[in-house]
């Protein structure tokens, strides 16, 4: 059996590629729409994709389910457990077969296993994976897809918080509740593969290690612990990260399917000279890093670097007006990328970094000022301080003086940020990295006394100036 493992650090998103080597055949579990990646290993191994294997329909990331079948004619293996309003609505058109509890698939000597496993979403399953080949007729492993990560479990609210399907979030931490049943009762040994690590919104506290197996978790996952599943619906239901807006889109747009990309194409690069009038009246999303954009930009930009896209732009971005870019070439391709990844299609072209540069449009900047400068200033009032971070962060620690203003929340096309009359404005972060995206869209809704606090929290606690705890938080 070949075993590769793909990870996509912008969205912590994991996908696996399964292949019987004696057969050469493999199957694609949980793919993400960049899967040019996948068709690269599989000739590198000469293997033949024969097909696509989902744990249910992903919020977070496009899924590269359909671009697979329709480019390779990989047979589609999904969900067909859950309501009806959590069908697949597009497989009539390729080979698939709908999944229920018990069936079984196999890829060469390879066989997979479904186990209804809801809660995260109503139609979540995993895949017990057992390697005939190699002689063994129990599994060896699980394909958990967004139920169980490595230190954490999916969480139940998303289609509540982010689809807007009320009354869905306390069910649905029920479900997950009696899925661990089922959980627990499998073998020790078994290795856990999860389609999210570290950073992902589909879950709190994941781990960083990309597996485990279910007697580590039984052990030491956090979620695995409780007996009482009222106790347990409080946990699951509490200090979730905030929904990244996009989630709703991706929902939909995974159930009736995506749009065909083909292979890559870049943007068309457009002609400098429309940049000044075009940023009047439309969104330009700057990709440079956050402290570069702060020293110079072109003014009403708003600065999303690379590793921010997936989530901010997301967030941010108005999928329904064309986006415009300012990116260096070396950065672009990645860039669209992600973009198609979170479903951002619109986007009409980009503006060369260097040749914006040379032509002297990067006549803006956002001060950075360091916790010592602005301390005084925020203790008397002075300065108007916002934590920008999200919720579970500031639950851990914060400024006494800062108000919170989630970033997700600061849409560009929607009114400025809540200011105070009289006062500068300074927003902070952990690092110093996504206060600058949220200054930038103060200063494109025309706010002009704004400030970035360099180093953010971490700053300020190495100045040795004081933090508070959760035990104290109140609001």
């Amino acid at each position: 059996m070949l075993l590769k493992y793909f990870y996509d650090e912008s969205l912590a998103h994991a996908s696996y590629l399964v292949g019987c080597q004696k057969t050469g055949e493999a199957i694609i579990v949980d793919p993400g729409r960049d899967v040019e990646q996948y068709l690269t290993v599989a000739a590198r191994e000469k293997m033949k994709i024969i097909g696509v294997a989902e744990t249910h329909i992903h919020a977070d990331y496009v899924s590269g389910a359909r671009e697979l079948a329709a480019r390779i004619g990989a047979k589609l293996f999904v969900s067909d457990e859950g309501p009806a309003d959590w069908k697949y609505q597009f497989v009539d058109q390729y080979p698939h077969r709908l999944l229920k509890d018990g069936d079984t698939f196999s890829v060469g000597n390879i066989s997979f296993e479904v186990v209804f496993t809801p809660g995260h979403t109503p139609e979540s399953i995993s895949f017990l994976l057992t390697d005939h080949g190699s002689g063994a007729n129990h599994p060896m492993g699980i394909f958990t897809g967004d139920f169980v990560f490595v230190g954490s479990i999916g969480r139940p609210d998303l289609l509540e918080v982010a689809a807007g399907i009320f009354n869905t979030a306390e069910p649905g931490a029920r479900q997950l509740f009696h899925s661990l049943k089922r959980f627990r009762d499998l073998p020790d040994y078994l290795q856990v593969w999860p389609a999210h690590g570290a950073g992902s919104a589909c879950g709190k506290g994941l781990g960083a290690i990309p597996s485990s197996t279910i007697g580590y978790e039984k052990r030491f996952n956090p979620a695995l612990q409780f007996t009482d599943e009222q106790d347990f619906v409080d946990y699951i239901l509490s200090e979730q990260p905030e929904a990244p807006k996009y989630f709703s889109l991706m929902k939909r747009v995974n159930k009736v399917g995506p749009k065909i990309l083909g292979e890559p194409v870049l943007p068309p690069r457009l002609p400098v000279a429309q940049l000044p009038e075009l940023v009047q009246r439309e969104m330009v999303v700057d990709t440079s890093v956050a402290s570069a954009f702060a020293a110079a930009h072109v003014p009403n930009t708003i600065n999303i670097e690379p590793k921010y896209l997936a989530m901010w732009g997301g967030s941010l971005i108005d999928y329904d007006r064309p986006l415009h870019l300012i990116s260096n070439s070396r950065d672009l391709p990645e860039v669209i990328r992600v973009l198609h990844k979170v479903g951002c299609e619109n986007i009409a072209g980009y503006f060369d970094l260097a040749e914006v540069t040379a032509q002297g449009l990067r006549t803006g900047s956002i001060p950075q000022v360091t916790p010592v400068e602005i301390a005084a200033g925020v203790a008397a009032g002075q300065i108007d301080l916002v934590d920008v971070r999200g919720l579970p962060e500031r639950h851990e620690e914060f400024i006494a003086e800062a108000r919170h203003e989630f970033l997700g929340d600061m849409l560009p096309a929607a009114p400025a940020p809540q200011t105070v009359e009289g006062k500068a404005i300074a927003f902070h972060c952990r690092t110093g990295g996504r206060s600058v995206v949220a200054s930038s869209i103060a200063h494109r809704a025309g706010i002009k006394n704004v400030m970035n606090v360099a180093g953010g929290i971490e700053a300020w606690k190495k100045a040795g100036l004081p933090v508070k705890h959760a035990s104290l938080l109140t609001q």
